[in-house]
């Protein structure tokens, strides 16, 4: 009984140090766009896929079309093509992540436009052409419209869902047109009811140094796990990554790369962020991926391609690869 109480001791302390260790970080496959192009379809992008490390590298769509993806969810990817139709009609397709299994998901033409998900991937927010309607479109992944919402914005892009699935955050704009005067382009959200419409971002009015065409307020994601929004934007002549609180009490640059910064999209545990980084002329683009806790970041991509872009995240069973 002497020894029993002092091993016992032990044990509690053994198993107290192996809780307090930290959980591995979870393995992601990455898809975004690149443009390919050949002799023969100059208008060629493709879906490519990577781990993590950068390594692994396919492209899984090999096909002459325009072939853009805004969003993964598990191990499906949708992306946006022209393959059936004429040149940059665009309509939705799902793949896995080994690009087959293709299916075409909407029978209606789509904008050229990031999109989001929610209900474990069941119901997708997306955005018609303009030749089709002027709602936001909520369909199932059969391409079944389930509801049209008015997001209250005569222009409306790229919307992302809340963790909850209740409201959309979008880019929007009081003018219809980048062409039109007075077209500011800011982050705005919106319940699914259509309902509650707030501008969350002002941009600052001293700064002149985004070009009319530029993004003053580029696709935002909705961080998963924490309270904010991300979005691109130029400001002070580079374009970074900010975050704006969803009541637009609150606004602050995110990131601090050198490089410039564009389109981003989180992993669905929050702890991974990976962005499109370019130079300033925008003649190289790469994917990198930063550790959200530790803040470090590398480039998982080379220069065999100019331009490679619109990173989103797959999560992929170990047994599929």
């Amino acid at each position: 009984m002497k020894h029993f109480i002092p091993m016992l001791f032990s044990l509690f302390i053994l198993l107290s140090c192996k809780s307090k260790k930290k959980e591995p970080l979870k393995e992601y496959i990455i898809a975004y766009n690149v443009y390919v192009p050949d002799s023969i379809h100059d208008d060629n992008y493709d879906v490519f896929t990577m781990k993590m490390d950068g390594s692994d590298k396919r492209n899984i769509t090999n096909h002459p079309d325009v072939a853009w993806t805004y969003l993964a969810h598990g191990d499906k990817i949708y992306f946006v093509s022209d393959r059936d139709t004429t040149a940059r009609a665009l309509f939705l397709y799902e793949m896995d992540h080994h690009g087959q299994e293709i299916k075409k998901i909407s029978n209606f033409r789509l904008q050229d436009s990031w999109m989001g998900t929610r209900k474990q991937g069941q119901e997708l927010i997306v955005v018609p052409h303009h030749t089709v309607d002027s709602l936001l479109y909520l369909i199932n992944t059969k391409g079944e419209i389930l509801k049209k919402i008015n997001p209250g914005t005569p222009y409306f892009s790229d919307p992302s869902f809340s963790p909850d699935g209740e409201w959309i955050a979008f880019v929007g704009s009081n003018k219809k047109s980048k062409k039109e005067d007075g077209y500011q382009a800011e982050i705005y959200v919106v319940n699914t009811d259509g309902n509650g419409l707030k501008k969350l971002t002002n941009y600052p009015a001293a700064d002149t140094s985004a070009e009319w065409y530029a993004f003053k307020a580029g696709p935002p994601r909705w961080h998963p796990t924490e309270n904010f929004i991300s979005f691109q934007s130029k400001q002070q002549g580079k374009y970074s990554l900010y975050a704006v609180s969803p009541d637009g009490k609150k606004q602050w640059r995110l990131t601090n790369n050198s490089q410039n910064e564009g389109w981003h999209s989180w992993s669905p545990d929050g702890k991974w962020l990976t962005m499109e980084v370019f130079d300033e002329k925008q003649d190289q683009f790469h994917i990198g991926l930063m550790n959200w806790t530790t803040k470090e970041m590398q480039v998982l991509t080379d220069t065999s391609f100019k331009f490679q872009q619109a990173p989103v995240f797959m999560e992929v069973d170990g047994n599929k690869n």
